[in-house]
């Protein structure tokens, strides 16, 4: 594992979000820090990725069609309860209870030292 003060380096990362321009942006700022990600354009397409390859985190927006990011979270969790998973949402009241079994959760907008910061402690702690 590669550290930084504040920063992880070179993991597998696996992005799901509806929003072309989002998951591009986030996957850029990802691919900074040597992170190899792969990227969803929603929840069941998400799950499928998770379930064919492995990863160190799943970063996952809320809203999404077919599969929210709640569920999907869900899903993930009960095949490897440890998994650490990032929510990332525009949404900001009412997703942090026994439905959502998200490790973390960032508000966007975000800055890229919270995205930064949030993995490293999801990551250490793993």
């Amino acid at each position: 594992m590669h550290i930084r003060p504040g920063r992880i380096l070179g993991k597998r990362i696996l992005l799901a979000d509806d929003q072309k321009g989002v998951r591009h942006a986030i996957r850029y700022l990802l691919e900074l820090d040597d992170h190899e990600v792969t990227e969803a354009c929603d929840g069941k397409e998400a799950f499928e990725f998770f379930c064919a390859g492995q990863f160190d985190l799943v970063i996952t927006d809320y809203a999404m069609p077919e599969m929210a990011g709640n569920d999907l979270a869900a899903r993930i969790k009960t095949l490897i309860p440890a998994q650490p998973v990032l929510m990332i949402t525009g949404y900001t009241q009412g997703i942090i209870d026994g439905a959502n079994p998200v490790d973390a959760v960032l508000n966007k907008p975000f800055s890229f030292q919270d995205l930064r910061g949030t993995i490293a402690r999801l990551l250490t702690n793993a």
